[in-house]
């Protein structure tokens, strides 16, 4: 019995980022889905973008020194790992315990294969009200994932 309950619960993933539209994706979710996630998983998503470390060669000649390129590598992940427990905190003034997932790649993507590969029934992503012409050059992380994702997405805007 309990197995069948845990495969009839949903999953609703939320990515977040450092900007404060996402966590207001994430707060809004909380607070006006209450009732439909109570029986929901929560997943807590963030993605980092490849680690560019073309400016530490350069600037070394080439041979950065190993210690570098590993300090480096560990305060990259300790910033999505903190971001991942700001969530948390949100979370947990609502009272949810959410799990915590950590990629590393293009954002955009990295949201849509964990998505997919999480099995999630539904996907909320913040949106930053950025415009159409900034949308044209710049890409949007939302509409991407609303074009791409193999589920349901709910994109939370910030008021204007």
């Amino acid at each position: 019995m309990a197995e069948e309950e845990k495969s009839l619960k949903k999953q609703v993933m939320v990515a977040i980022d450092e900007s404060e539209c996402s966590k207001r994706a994430l707060q809004w979710t909380l607070v006006y889905l209450k009732d439909s996630l109570a029986d929901s998983d929560i997943i807590l998503f963030t993605a980092q973008p490849p680690l560019d470390l073309s400016c530490v060669y350069a600037s070394s000649y080439g041979a950065a020194p190993i210690e570098l390129i590993n300090s480096m590598q560990e305060n990259y992940r300790n910033a999505g790992l903190n971001r991942l427990e700001e969530g948390t905190k949100i979370c947990a003034e609502i009272g949810v315990t959410p799990r915590k997932v950590l990629e590393f790649g293009n954002p955009k993507e990295a949201i849509c294969e964990a998505a997919e590969k999480l099995g999630v029934n539904m996907l909320v992503v913040g949106s930053h009200g950025k415009g159409a012409l900034q949308r044209t050059f710049l890409g949007s992380v939302s509409n991407y994932c609303v074009n791409n994702a193999k589920c349901p997405v709910l994109v939370v805007r910030t008021k204007a």
